[in-house]
């Protein structure tokens, strides 16, 4: 997905060496709605760039963090070279700094990708301010907020669609736990002995479940992401590393997607599909989309992980290519293989894509046609859990999952690894 930054100053075709970045967050309601708003100065207060977006369903941290990062992007792309950060969180100066320790599960992917921004400069300082001294900042991140209004309209009008469209309500499934363990989750592909698809019981209808909370006491209706595995291509038949390459599906691999279609399109009530930019999730998805007419929309931040080197080996060869490094990657999400990315950024794009189907699909049905590490890193955001489930939940090709996404910022997971139509 293209990410709107919202309506901001065109960065001068200038270069400066020397910046200042301002920049603030907000959440009505933490979590709640929130935005951001980043500003770039010369040294002499003119304004160079400013930036600001609305993010949806967000907790003033998250917001603060993604106000830093914007305007360090900003910084960039002006060619800064020594960069002076004012902001008024506490927890984000003391944090960028290396004073303070960064715990928080949601927070240390938005750290760390701050410091690789940092680390593009030649300096950067960072400095606690008064709110009164962050005014512009501030002003932004509201405005941004304000921009929930555009936001509803949109929904109105998704909402307005789909009551046009009708359809059967989705008898979705509830899921138990897979009883599989893979050595490296985003590696499926790569590896041997798949575990059996998990056991699945209908759930009650959707509507009956609108009344009032349940025992989780989440509130309102949840945005649905029925999240859909590409088909087979020739590397998952070889067990190889399948990141960014882009091998077609197989045989195979084109009737495991038109099976999944049939199946989707036998239950209906799907407001959108979106997918991943690579072509074995595109091909999975069109399936999908001629079975239920809708159109197919790509969003970049469903790709599956960059392995860099490691693409298109086995498990085996990138071990015997990288001993040292293959066995950290393994345990630490913030390691990434050689050229490649790590699972914590991996888990910033997708947690930006979770956002906005969000925002522009409340209470509705989507279609999430993506690969491994996307789909379980949907699955780890809904059940707020720690990266231990990238390396222990296998999911088979073409399978399918469900997470709920609800308005008050709860989730569930109601399906994991239904293989049951193939």
């Amino acid at each position: 997905m293209q990410r709107d930054h919202g309506a901001h100053q065109a960065l001068r075709t200038l270069t400066v060496d020397k910046v200042i970045v301002e920049a603030d967050g907000g959440s009505r309601g933490n979590p709640g709605p929130a935005g951001y708003g980043a500003v770039v100065f010369d040294s002499h207060r003119g304004v160079l760039a400013e930036r600001k977006e609305y993010l949806g369903v967000a907790t003033n941290n998250v917001a603060e963090y993604r106000g830093l990062i914007a305007g360090l992007e900003a910084a960039a792309e002006l060619g800064a070279r020594e960069v002076s950060v004012r902001m008024d969180s506490k927890l984000v100066v003391e944090q960028m700094s290396g004073r303070w320790q960064v715990k928080h599960a949601a927070m240390i992917p938005l750290a760390d990708r701050a410091r690789r921004l940092v680390a593009g400069f030649d300096r950067v300082s960072f400095t606690w301010i008064p709110r009164k001294e962050n005014s512009h900042a501030d002003r932004l991140a509201n405005d941004a907020m304000d921009d929930a209004h555009l936001v509803g309209e949109v929904r109105d009008a998704l909402a307005d669609n789909a009551v046009a469209a009708g359809g059967a309500a989705i008898r979705s499934a509830s899921a138990v736990e897979s009883a599989g363990v893979d050595a490296v989750s985003a590696a499926d592909d790569a590896l041997s002995n798949p575990a059996p698809a998990a056991a699945a019981v209908t759930e009650t209808p959707r509507a009956a479940k609108d009344s009032a909370p349940g025992w989780t006491g989440a509130v309102g209706r949840p945005t649905r992401l029925l999240l859909l595995r590409h088909g087979q291509t020739e590397l998952s038949v070889a067990r190889r590393y399948s990141g960014r390459g882009n091998p077609p599906l197989t045989a195979l691999g084109r009737e495991q997607a038109a099976n999944a279609a049939k199946m989707l399109g036998g239950k209906g009530d799907i407001a959108a599909i979106v997918c991943s930019s690579l072509g074995r999730a595109r091909e999975t998805a069109e399936a999908a989309g001629k079975a239920l007419g809708l159109p197919v929309r790509v969003l970049d931040g469903l790709i599956e992980t960059d392995f860099g080197a490691w693409e298109g080996l086995t498990f085996l060869e990138a071990r015997d290519h990288d001993p040292e490094l293959h066995a950290r990657w393994l345990g630490d999400p913030s390691v990434p293989p050689p050229g490649g990315e790590s699972f914590d950024v991996v888990r910033e794009r997708v947690e930006g894509v979770r956002r906005d189907l969000v925002a522009l699909y409340p209470g509705a049905n989507v279609l999430v046609v993506s690969h491994v590490t996307p789909i379980k890193t949907l699955l780890q955001l809904a059940l707020g859990v720690g990266p231990s489930l990238l390396y222990r939940l296998h999911l088979d090709l073409a399978s399918l999952s469900i997470a709920e996404f609800y308005p008050d910022g709860g989730a569930s997971v109601r399906l994991v690894n239904d293989t049951s139509y193939l």
